[in-house]
């Protein structure tokens, strides 16, 4: 392609920055003169790296009548009229504060973020021992200094909590710290033209949803939900070019890239109809142009893969995963929430439009799934001593070989590493959720495999419908497709037969039909050695 693409803005969160460097925007202004325009004190909460923080400097930009960065927007017109009045702004940003070094250093860190601010602003604030107090006075004297109202806007109001939310006691003081700051802003209410305060989710042990009882959760609301994140169509107008310029490079077709693009990034929903593309992984994708986990590896696996191993969870227990209206509006305290409510704040889950229920929750796209399966396989093998990298490369190598013996080895040591007694619950609550006619062996056995299969990267799909009933598993790699049914072979029941009428049943119910040439396997595991001891292969038709 010989037309000049914008830039990419990766990695770069000020919105005047980017319209500076004249990078892809994507246009959301008139969301926000509608949030001005309609309310005064409000929160939102999104998943991290989803594009709060761009909002919040766009919002700083637009009160500052910074008119020449939005030429050609939504908002240009609403800066442009006779009445508009620049107002002074306070921006903080609490992932700036030191954490887990102490609570001491934590006050100390916030205090000096407060004092950084005001002498941005060129305002002077007393001496004080309190974070609140400083608060209160870069308001007030703003205000003076101004004569007019100021606006308030706090990004990741909720971050210094987080960081301790396996730590309740800490936890605890954390939110004494931040309930202090808080609470100024309603006792300054006569001061203050515009607040909001972004974070993950809603605590209401952090003193601002209580005290605050003319603030707006508009988190959930259908006329924001697309204030972060790339729709389809936002994606087709903005990144035309490189979208183009992707799809050559990697010999596709605009229409294809897109379609894999959508199930690899796509699926976020806040409101459990419109669908997004995460921010940060489409810009990095598209500098890349690899599919890649990248809003995954930016920084939450540390966190995410100690919380899987201590609560003993599995991927599949959460797969359609039914949840009530209020579940979704207010999940609980991260630090007591129940997993499904921790997982969904943390944007590893995402909302569905409910069949039972309201709404259900599921991984938002293969991006998320095959993360977080990569993290609990790999927690079973590393617990064990058992190289994760070395398994992924010899089942990749047997799925391009077609070799029977080593994809089933490699599975073994697999088994070999789990300890199902610890999965029990989780085994249960899915196949209670999901009316499967399974024992919660089966489901352990079925599940362990597929989430190993999806953390290594293959095209791989469950329960997947035929004309006559679900294959177990589907998987494709390299241009070969297995078609993967599983038997329990439990106290006096023959492997061989299992793994006989597992291979049977891949053949009577046509799960092999859709793939000419597929390979069948059926496999029988014997329940009181944990391990396949018996297995069927069959290439192509039987």
């Amino acid at each position: 392609m010989d037309k000049q693409l914008k830039k990419l803005p990766t990695g770069t969160q000020t919105f005047e920055i980017v319209r500076e460097m004249d990078c892809v925007y994507v246009d959301k202004t008139k969301y926000l003169v509608n949030i001005i325009e309609n309310g005064r004190i409000y929160f939102f909460a999104r998943p991290r790296r989803f594009g709060k923080s761009l909002t919040l400097t766009t919002l700083e930009a637009m009160f500052r009548g910074k008119k020449e960065l939005f030429k050609g927007l939504d908002a240009e017109a609403w800066m442009n009229r006779p009445d508009f009045v620049k107002y002074p702004v306070i921006r903080l940003s609490l992932n700036k504060v030191t954490t887990k070094q102490g609570l001491d250093l934590l006050n100390a860190s916030l205090m000096k973020h407060i004092w950084d601010t005001a002498s941005l602003l060129n305002v002077t604030v007393p001496e004080s021992s309190s974070a609140g107090d400083l608060f209160d006075d870069l308001i007030i004297n703003l205000y003076k200094k101004h004569s007019e109202k100021v606006v308030v806007l706090i990004d990741e109001y909720d971050k210094p909590y987080i960081d301790y939310f396996d730590e309740p006691e800490e936890a605890e003081k954390v939110r004494d710290i931040l309930a202090n700051l808080y609470v100024r802003i309603k006792g300054n209410d006569e001061y203050l033209r515009f607040v909001l305060l972004t974070g993950i989710s809603k605590f209401a042990r952090l003193g601002v949803f209580s005290k605050l009882n003319n603030l707006t959760d508009i988190s959930m609301s259908n006329k924001y939900a697309t204030l972060c994140g790339i729709t389809r169509d936002e994606l087709l107008q903005n990144f035309s070019g490189h979208l183009e310029l992707t799809a050559e490079e990697m010999q596709i077709t605009k229409d294809e890239l897109v379609e894999k693009m959508e199930d690899i990034y796509d699926g976020f929903s806040f409101n459990g109809k419109v669908r997004l593309y995460n921010p940060y992984s489409t810009l990095r994708f598209f500098e890349d142009k690899s599919f890649e986990n990248y809003w995954f590896d930016s920084g939450t696996s540390t966190m995410i893969a100690k919380y899987l191993k201590n609560k003993n969870l599995t991927v599949e227990q959460f797969r359609n995963y039914p949840v009530a209206l209020d579940f979704a509006r207010n999940p609980g305290e991260m630090d007591s929430t129940p997993p499904e409510g921790f997982l969904y704040q943390g944007g590893f889950l995402t909302l569905r439009e409910g069949i039972t229920d309201d709404f259900a929750l599921d991984y938002p796209n293969k991006e998320v799934l095959h993360a977080m399966s990569r993290l609990v396989t790999q927690k079973y093998l590393e617990d064990r001593d058992e190289s994760w990298t070395r398994c992924r490369s010899d089942l990749l190598r047997a799925l391009f070989s077609i070799d029977c013996e080593t994809f089933v080895s490699v599975l073994n040591r697999l088994l070999a590493n789990i300890p199902y007694t610890d999965f029990d619950l989780a085994a249960r609550q899915s196949i209670s959720d999901n009316a499967y006619k399974l024992t919660t062996q089966e489901w352990l056995y079925r599940s362990s495999i597929l989430a190993f299969f999806q953390g290594c990267g293959v095209i791989v799909f469950g329960e997947l419908q035929s004309s006559k009933g679900r294959s177990d598993i589907v998987l494709s790699h390299k241009g070969n497709i297995w078609v993967i049914e599983i038997k329990v072979a439990f106290k006096d029941e023959s492997p061989a037969a299992k793994a006989e009428e597992a291979v049977r049943q891949i053949f009577e119910k046509n799960y092999n039909k859709p793939y000419p040439n597929a390979i069948c396997v059926g496999l029988a595991i014997d329940d009181g050695a944990r391990q396949i001891t018996e297995y069927r292969m069959v290439n192509g038709e039987r």
